[in-house]
């Protein structure tokens, strides 16, 4: 912003300079040569006046001589007489032969001859000096008595205007250079409070709490903007904070209740007749229903109140733990668990946030798997120049974690609105929350990835998750490694 601010009054200020300069610059230059001009006038008059005296008078071959000399010396230029007839009367310079026969033919001795004054403001080159020349008849009344030609050099009046045009230079330079430290002054003035306001909303953006602006600086309209910004700040804080006592509040609130009431179901379960068992039953997975969702609620308030930093997790090692942990439960259901992809190395994500990702993509797709089908782990680190996502801006690198199942999978409407809160397919089994998928969905989000939804190679479902990867460059880093061999869990009985 002050560089744009600097830029914008340099700019004003150079074309005012050029606009009143340039034209001040000409005027100058105009008016000195009319000023030479109008004197050299003046001054072959006054020549053609005394040699109209000394012709008539009869002494013209003795005044005119030492009064062209006198008068060229004091101009210092070139001073000619010329009778009626053209013939030299008076040179203040010596003359060829053959420009003393050619005098008469001369422009601005024949015009001068004609009774015409002349003055030849166009420039002449003479032994490399400038001259400017002007011609004037000669006359005693009414009668022509010859022309007075005076040449006078310009080289001062040049030399004169070349100094004006370079003090206007130097003093546009120094207006500007005087425009530039004084707008520089009101540029860094004027965007202090808006760097300012800067460094606070990156400061609320990354952790949610600021320390109020300073209003008392910069123009009326930036110490508004920094007020409205204060007042907002304060109410964001006051918001999480609300939401960040509540969800710690909740946590403990809900779940200690919730544990009662079943514990209490399951103490029914003796005094109850054979026929309400399974009202019982129903009642008990409700309450385990009601739990979940719970948790998944509190998960979700947790995430968004926190601005957790991404840290590098090693995605490799998190795969094969949740592997091993998910394995006998799969067991139990007659469903393979398969663990296999690319050796992937490190990517960025919040704390935690790969576990639960695929905690819960696991427990869904253990939910529609049939017994004796396969759900897969499959992690996969794609290059640069690969494009899977084009609506997300490429990084160097990323890891797409797949969690491919053989169930009945998803419609294209279905996958589009999976990833919102409580919804739940038509057809999904029951005891879901239809919290999973939102919560993966913002986990992701929150990793600077994404996760999508597709229809996998076998029918089922192939869900997605996008992760930024660390770069492994390095010395010793290989460029390739071999494929991770599957891993498959023991069939289980049904």
């Amino acid at each position: 912003m002050t560089r744009r601010l600097l830029l914008s009054y340099l700019t004003l200020a150079a074309l005012v300079l050029v606009c009143l300069e340039i034209p001040l610059g000409f005027v100058y230059s105009r008016g000195e040569r009319e000023r030479v001009t109008n004197a050299a006038k003046d001054e072959a008059e006054s020549v053609s006046a005394f040699a109209s005296l000394s012709i008539s008078a009869g002494s013209a071959a003795r005044d005119l001589p030492e009064r062209a000399a006198h008068c060229a010396e004091r101009i210092g230029g070139k001073v000619l007489i010329v009778d009626r007839s053209g013939a030299l009367l008076a040179s203040s310079h010596p003359l060829s032969e053959r420009e003393e026969r050619e005098l008469a033919s001369w422009p601005g001795i024949a015009a001068a001859l004609r009774g015409i004054a002349t003055a030849d403001v166009r420039t002449s080159t003479i032994g490399g000096v400038e001259y400017l020349a002007v011609a004037t008849p000669v006359r005693h009344g009414a009668e022509d008595q010859g022309a007075v030609r005076i040449t006078v050099p310009t080289r001062m009046v040049h030399e004169r205007v070349h100094h004006v045009w370079l003090l206007l230079v130097l003093g546009g330079l120094g207006v500007l250079a005087a425009v530039a430290v004084l707008g520089f002054a009101i540029a860094r003035w004027t965007g202090r409070p808006i760097r300012e306001l800067e460094r606070a909303t990156n400061e609320l953006a990354v952790g949610g709490t600021v320390a109020p602006v300073p209003i008392t600086k910069g123009p009326p309209e930036v110490r508004s903007l920094a007020a409205t910004f204060n007042r907002t700040a304060a109410r964001l804080e006051h918001l999480l904070a609300s939401q960040r006592a509540f969800a710690g509040e909740a946590s403990h609130q809900l779940k200690t209740p919730l544990a009662a009431l079943r514990l209490r179901l399951e103490n029914l379960e003796s005094d109850i007749a054979l026929n309400a068992r399974g009202s019982l039953t129903a009642a008990l997975t409700e309450t385990d229903r009601l739990a979940r969702m719970v948790e998944g609620l509190l998960a979700m308030a947790r995430l968004d109140e926190s601005a957790a930093v991404r840290e590098r997790v090693a995605l490799d090692q998190v795969c094969a733990e949740r592997h091993r942990a998910w394995t006998p439960l799969y067991e139990q259901y007659g469903v393979h668990l398969a663990l296999a992809g690319d050796f992937t190395g490190e990517v960025l994500a919040v704390p935690g946030a790969v576990e639960q990702i695929l905690d819960n993509l696991l427990s869904n797709a253990l939910r529609v798997s049939p017994p004796g089908s396969t759900v897969s782990i499959d992690p996969r680190r794609h290059s640069p120049h690969e494009r899977r996502f084009p609506h997300r801006p490429a990084g160097p690198a990323w890891v797409e974690l797949h969690v491919m199942d053989e169930g009945p999978g998803m419609t294209e409407e279905q996958r589009r609105r999976a990833f919102d809160r409580f919804w739940r397919a038509p057809d999904a089994p029951k005891g879901g929350t239809g919290l999973g998928l939102a919560l993966v969905q913002r986990l992701a989000h929150a990793s600077g990835g994404e996760a999508i939804l597709r229809r996998a190679p076998l029918g089922g479902l192939d869900a997605v998750i996008r992760l930024p990867a660390v770069g492994r460059s390095g010395p010793g880093a290989p460029s390739q490694r071999p494929a991770r061999p599957l891993q498959t869990a023991t069939r289980g009985q049904a």
